[in-house]
C-alpha cells in the first residue's frame, strides 16, 4: 500500500516549485465530471508552490466549486508523489449526501511532554524527506510502523518509549485537549502501545474526532494494527470493521483512504455481512476511488470491490495487470 504524505505548508516541499501530475475527484454523484473540471482554476501539468498557506489557486477553485447548483461542500487535498509529481484531489459533498458525525471540539487543557511534542516534529519532516526520496518502505509485521528510512525509524523508536512512560496522558489528551495538533500526534504515538487491543477503543473514539489530522492518524494506526503478524504470546488486535464503511463516503480524502486501506485488510476473510454492508453503503463511492489514476490508491478500492463481486484476489490482481479494471467493477455493479 503507499504511503501517503499530505503536503501541508509546514512540510520539506514548502517553497519548492512542484508540478501536478494528476488531478483526481470524488463525491461526484449529480454533478458531473465535466462541471468539476471546468470549475479548476488549475490543470494537469501546472506547477504549483508551497507556502505558508495552500496555494490560492486551490481555494479559488473550491469557491468555484461551491457555485455549481448542489454542490455544498468543496475539499482540495495535495499528496507527494507521482513519479515525482504531485497528486491533487478534489472532492465534493453534493446535498443530500450522506454527512459525517464527529464530534464537537474539545476544551481540555491536557497536554503532552515536550520530548513528545519535540519527537513529533522531528518525524514530519524526517518523514517529509523520505518520502521525497522514495524511502518510505515500512515493516508493519509489530503492529507499528518502523521505516527503512534510519533518520525516520529512529524517532519511531522513541516513540515506542513514549507510549510506555506516557499511556495514560497519551489518553487523556487524544480524549480531551483542546489542541487538535496535539491530539493527533497522541493517537500517532498511541499506536506504538505494547498491548495494541487496549487501545484499540481510545482509537476508535478519536475516529469521530472534527478534525481531519486527528482522525487520519488513528484511522492509519488502526490500519496498520489490522497487518500486524500475530505470535503465540501476542496474538492480533481485534478491530472493528463498521466505524469504517461512512468514511469510504467522507468529503476529506484522507478519511477515503486510511477507509478504503483499513477496509481492504478487514475484508481479506471476505466476511459476508462486511462486504454486504460496505455494498450498501458505499458502493458508488468504491467506484469513483477505485477508478482514480494513482495505482496504489486506487488498488484497496478496487480489491474490495473483487471481493464483493466475488473474485479471487488472485485473480481480481491479474485483471488489473492486464488493464481491466473495468471488468472488475462491471461485476461489482452487477450485484447490487
Amino acid at each position: 500500500m503507499v504511503l501517503a504524505f499530505v503536503l501541508v505548508a509546514s512540510s520539506p516541499v514548502a517553497g519548492q516549485e512542484l508540478q501536478i501530475g494528476i488531478i483526481d475527484f470524488y463525491g461526484l454523484n449529480r454533478v458531473t465530471l465535466a462541471q468539476a473540471r471546468e470549475a479548476l482554476t488549475f490543470k494537469e501539468g501546472d506547477s504549483i508552490s508551497y507556502g505558508d498557506e495552500l496555494p490560492r489557486t486551490f481555494t479559488d477553485s473550491e469557491r468555484r466549486l461551491l457555485k455549481v447548483a448542489g454542490v455544498i461542500r468543496a475539499h482540495t487535498e495535495v499528496v507527494c508523489c507521482d513519479d515525482g509529481r504531485v497528486i491533487v484531489y478534489v472532492g465534493i459533498q453534493e446535498r443530500g449526501a450522506p454527512t459525517m458525525r464527529l464530534r464537537a471540539e474539545q476544551r481540555g487543557k491536557a497536554r503532552l511532554a515536550d520530548d513528545v511534542v519535540a519527537a513529533g516534529d522531528e518525524f514530519s519532516k524526517a518523514f517529509g524527506v523520505a518520502v521525497l526520496r522514495g524511502e518510505a518502505n515500512e515493516d508493519r509485521s509489530q503492529g507499528h510502523s518502523l521505516l527503512a528510512d534510519p533518520a525516520t525509524r529512529a524517532i519511531q523508536e522513541r516513540f515506542l518509549v513514549y507510549a510506555k512512560r506516557d499511556l495514560p496522558q497519551l489518553r487523556l489528551v487524544l480524549r480531551s485537549s483542546s489542541d487538535a495538533a496535539q491530539r493527533a500526534l497522541a493517537a500517532q504515538v498511541l499506536g506504538y502501545a505494547a498491548d495494541k487491543q487496549a487501545v484499540v477503543d481510545d482509537l476508535v473514539y478519536a475516529m469521530s474526532d472534527p478534525s481531519e489530522n486527528v482522525r487520519n492518524n488513528a484511522m492509519r494506526a488502526l490500519l496498520v494494527f489490522s497487518e500486524m503478524v500475530p505470535t503465540a504470546p501476542t496474538p492480533a488486535p481485534r478491530i472493528p470493521h463498521d466505524r469504517f464503511i461512512a468514511f469510504l463516503n467522507s468529503p476529506v480524502w484522507t478519511d477515503r483512504n486510511k477507509a478504503s486501506g483499513a477496509l481492504m485488510i478487514l475484508s481479506v476473510s471476505r466476511d459476508a455481512a462486511l462486504l454486504a454492508s460496505v455494498r450498501k453503503e458505499a458502493l458508488a463511492s468504491l467506484v469513483e476511488m477505485a477508478r482514480w489514476k494513482s495505482d496504489g490508491h486506487a488498488k484497496p478500492a478496487f480489491t474490495i470491490l473483487g471481493r464483493i463481486a466475488g473474485y479471487s484476489d488472485d485473480a481480481a490482481r491479474a485483471a488489473w495487470e492486464r488493464g481491466e479494471r473495468e471488468l472488475v467493477i462491471s461485476a461489482a455493479l452487477r450485484g447490487q
